[in-house]
């Protein structure tokens, strides 16, 4: 079935969420329609063709799955691979009558477990969890999607609420999940931290007993939101959010006090011990990328990990001499391998021509105004939705009629805004200068 929907889901940072200009708390919003969410199963339809989105759980990957994405971009779509915010794929200008050859094909590759479900297998996970020390979420991710798929209830969720396993380093725990399980101790050995939404409060469970009880949560919202038609968490009424926390926390374990951090920080470009981390310019991939990618995956250890920063993580183990050859490919092929990139940070929606609601082609002027790496980083938009945008702090720039506006962001919170009309070297010259702030 092809429906038509906005690239992606509206940012909260759009009418309907919280507003960063006046720091208040989030407002309830009724969703009226249904959720037009894409999957594999439900095409959405740009002005580039029609676009498959792919829940790749975690965002682990092993090297066959990848080269099915590939033959499935390559057979139906324009060859290219997109990386989400979430570490999914999405495939694009694909033909509208493909759906069930597409399905088909996916399905063989263990990439779609249910069809029922295909669309709330949102899970995000700290893309090195196990890499540098710290434990691993491989069964927490495992036994999570295979709660998720086996749970009637479940198929109820839009394909919007997202849930985040997070090895204890705060990185995907800063993402605003609507529920979110953080690892006490090495691999969550003893006990672990349930979160709903944004309360500032978690609830101690046993790390054994961590996805049974996200999945609990899950089902506890939805009949949360029977009455309110929300479709996140942050999107209850300020009174039934604060009873579902409540009645989660009554069957959960004590509760604590841990603020969610506000900023996210994305797994950093070159080798890491024994891995290897490489980041994808405005998360777009080309089809010999992301053959080299799965061809560097296969020869160590056979698994990609795709990052909510529109990155990719090799856990190898890879040798470092050969790591440093490793790299020196990958960059030869255009990825960003080292933290020095003038990419790094840079991040667009698919704007104009893509997307018929962008006002601007975004990426081209994107790539125009790289330079000298900034503290902060940038996300440009082609529209007020900010398809995609980052969380925590960065600077907002987005195309509207009378020019492209620029704003830093701190959570909820923006500053005063900046507007350039029409002068692309200002342009450039106002964003590296906001940046640097």
């Amino acid at each position: 079935m092809l429906a038509a929907m906005p690239d992606s889901a509206p940012s909260p940072l759009s009418a309907g969420g919280a507003s960063p200009r006046d720091g208040g708390a989030a407002r309830a919003t009724r969703r009226d329609g249904g959720d037009a969410c894409p999957g594999t199963l439900r095409l959405h339809r740009a002005d580039d063709g029609a676009l498959a989105r792919v829940r790749i759980p975690g965002g682990v990957l092993s090297a066959d799955r990848a080269e099915a994405l590939l033959t499935a971009a390559a057979r139906f779509g324009d060859g290219e691979l997109h990386l989400t915010s979430r570490g999914n794929v999405q495939l694009r200008g694909l033909g509208t009558e493909c759906g069930g050859e597409l399905a088909g094909l996916l399905t063989a590759a263990g990439l779609l477990p249910s069809a029922a479900h295909e669309r709330a297998r949102n899970i995000v996970a700290s893309p090195l969890a196990g890499l540098d020390g710290s434990g691993g979420l491989g069964a927490w991710l495992t036994e999570l999607d295979r709660l998720v798929c086996g749970s009637p209830a479940a198929a109820a969720l839009s394909g919007r609420f997202l849930f985040a396993l997070d090895d204890g380093r705060g990185d995907v725990d800063a993402l605003g999940a609507d529920v979110t399980l953080i690892a006490e101790g090495p691999a969550g050995a003893g006990a672990a931290l349930l979160r709903i939404g944004a309360a500032d409060e978690v609830f101690r469970v046993p790390a054994a007993e961590a996805p049974r009880a996200a999945m609990r949560a899950a089902e506890e919202f939805l009949r949360a939101a029977r009455d309110s038609g929300a479709w996140r968490v942050k999107d209850l009424p300020d009174d039934v959010r604060a009873e579902l926390v409540t009645t989660i926390g009554s069957a959960s374990g004590p509760a604590v006090a841990r603020p969610r951090p506000r900023t996210a920080t994305p797994p950093t470009p070159g080798p890491l011990g024994s891995a290897i981390t490489a980041d994808v310019p405005l998360g777009r991939l080309t089809p010999t990328q992301w053959q080299l990618l799965t061809d560097t995956a296969r020869r160590y250890g056979g698994e990609l990990r795709l990052t909510p920063w529109r990155g990719i993580v090799i856990p190898g183990p890879v040798p470092r001499p050969e790591a440093s050859e490793a790299l020196r490919t990958l960059s030869a092929s255009g990825l960003i391998t080292a933290p020095d990139s003038p990419w790094t940070g840079v991040g667009a929606c698919i704007g104009h021509p893509g997307c018929a609601k962008s006002l601007s082609d975004v990426r081209a002027e994107a790539g125009a105004a790289v330079g000298v790496p900034g503290r902060l980083p940038v996300y440009w938009s082609g529209c007020e939705r900010r398809c995609g945008h980052p969380h925590g702090e960065w600077i907002d720039v987005v195309a509207t009629p009378d020019g492209h506006r620029i704003s830093h962001v701190r959570g909820e919170r923006r500053d005063a805004r900046t507007t350039v009309r029409n002068d692309p070297a200002r342009l450039a010259a106002a964003v590296a200068e906001s940046r640097a702030l």
